[in-house]
């Protein structure tokens, strides 16, 4: 089975979106952050799931309800969660 596996900005993402969270609105943040944070567990089954990325070899997941972008790559043994993004943000160049 594909694993999944977290790099350190999209950990660092999901940490800065739970501090916004628990910040602006602290009854749903845990909520929310587990919606996040789960939202990628489906790939280990389906990959390619989501649509091709705006930088060259990623994809990109579309957080069901959020304005959340799910940045991955697909590798032959692991789906790499690159980056968490607000919807509305510029685009890092990392």
């Amino acid at each position: 089975m594909i694993q999944l596996r977290w790099t350190l900005a999209a950990a660092d993402d999901l940490e800065e979106i739970a501090n916004y969270l628990f910040e602006k609105a602290p009854a749903k943040a845990a909520e929310l952050i587990h919606t996040i944070y789960e939202a990628p567990s489906g790939l280990k089954n389906f990959p390619y799931r989501g649509r091709a990325g705006k930088k060259q070899g990623t994809r990109e997941l579309l957080v069901p309800s959020l304005p959340y972008i799910i940045v991955y790559q697909v590798k032959e043994d692991a789906v790499n969660i690159v980056r968490i993004l607000h919807a509305a943000q510029e685009r890092p160049e990392r």
